[in-house]
């Protein structure tokens, strides 16, 4: 062999990137919550954007909001036919996620059925939160 030929042994060796896993999943009422809302939103959406922000009783809350544009961060969720952005800072606390949404005869909200919650507050306002546990 010359100095220019790869070595075949050596490439064969390289172990295969692992599949990466999904960071959240949507119930079927969340996606038709979230494909309501993309249809009347005043402009243009391409999906609902989800991040943890710092406050509250336990420590961190739940944001969700329209998202305008997708930004190279972003973690991107295709679930049921609707898009979520996941801010790239709340990736390792949503791992696992189940994100719902439900109504009663008081409000109508979407739930977070996280793994990675570890307590909340009495009112429901507010988590804390632990980053996932990556096996390797």
């Amino acid at each position: 062999m010359t100095e220019m030929t790869p070595n075949p042994t050596i490439l064969a060796a390289k172990p295969k990137p692992r599949p990466r896993p999904q960071v959240m999943r949507l119930t079927d009422a969340a996606a038709t919550r979230i494909q309501e809302l993309t249809q009347r939103a005043d402009s243009e959406i391409v999906g609902l954007r989800v991040g943890i922000k710092n406050g509250g009783c336990a420590g961190q809350s739940y944001t969700v909001e329209y998202a305008h544009d997708i930004k190279p961060t972003d973690e991107i969720v295709e679930d049921k036919g609707v898009k979520i952005l996941v801010d790239p800072k709340a990736v390792l606390f949503l791992l696992g996620t189940e994100m719902d949404y439900k109504t009663d005869k008081m409000q109508a909200q979407f739930v977070f059925n996280n793994p990675n919650q570890i307590s909340a507050c009495g009112c429901g306002e507010s988590v804390q939160l632990t980053p996932a546990k990556i096996d390797g």
